[in-house]
């Protein structure tokens, strides 16, 4: 695990991570004490946390339960997504997102390149964004003369747009040592943060077609890592 940077868990942060990866995203008080143990975080520490997150708005809470808010639920659908990195056969088209309007705030044009990243989508130049259209999803519906959207097939070598696009070597090799950080844990808190870090990693898969990737593409051993690993901490930590 040396090879990997990794941001250390606060208590807020293993709570988080074991709420977005249960479904539904609520937990035991109970359990949440005995897995922030396992995770070297004190009872007293876990408790406060709790209480802070309730009141900020992050947790709601319910008896003896506490379940993600409206607005982190949201977060865990995006999540979800992102694991599932639904795609569809590649026919060669692409999509294109032009942005049409100007004179925006720079809030709102941050909150824009926020949306379309999210949606996988890579930006070629200021305001022209695109990618292979291989996603299983529909683009949402934008407000009147803000976007425009099209198909279109590049007369470049898609290859080479995609690494004009997206850096597919850093990624895969970010990857692969991720997957040896899982294989190669040595503890639990150890195991939960490089877990983590896999969920951030997968958020910004590109989830390009095969036929534009180098080979040994680690995504998808990525996901079924993660997959058996929160479904081996659920049910075997959390629900016991």
């Amino acid at each position: 695990m040396a090879t990997i940077a990794l941001r250390p868990l606060s208590a807020r942060s293993v709570v988080l991570s074991l709420l977005l990866g249960a479904h539904p995203a609520e937990l035991a008080a109970s359990a949440l004490v005995r897995a922030g143990e396992l995770f070297d975080v004190p009872e007293t520490t876990l408790r406060a946390t709790l209480s802070r997150m309730v009141a900020a708005g992050d947790l709601v809470r319910g008896g003896s339960t506490y379940g993600l808010s409206e607005r982190l639920l949201e977060r865990q659908r995006r999540q979800d997504d992102a694991l599932l990195a639904d795609t569809t056969d590649w026919d060669g088209t692409w999509e294109m997102v032009v942005v049409t309007s100007s004179g925006r705030s720079a809030q709102d044009r941050a909150e824009l390149r926020t949306a379309l990243s999210s949606l996988r989508l890579a930006e070629l130049r200021e305001g022209v964004w695109l990618r292979p259209a291989n996603l299983a999803r529909a683009l949402p519906v934008w407000p009147p003369g803000l976007i425009s959207t099209l198909r279109a097939t590049p007369d470049d070598d898609p290859v080479a747009l995609v690494r004009r696009l997206w850096d597919v070597d850093g990624w895969a090799l970010r990857g692969r040592d991720l997957l040896d950080g899982l294989a190669n844990a040595a503890t639990a808190r150890d195991l939960l943060t490089v877990s983590a870090a896999v969920v951030r990693h997968l958020l910004v898969d590109p989830a390009l077609p095969a036929e534009l990737l180098p080979g040994d593409w680690p995504s998808e051993p990525l996901r079924t890592a993660y997959a058996r690993y929160r479904a081996d901490l659920l049910e075997e930590t959390l629900r016991t």
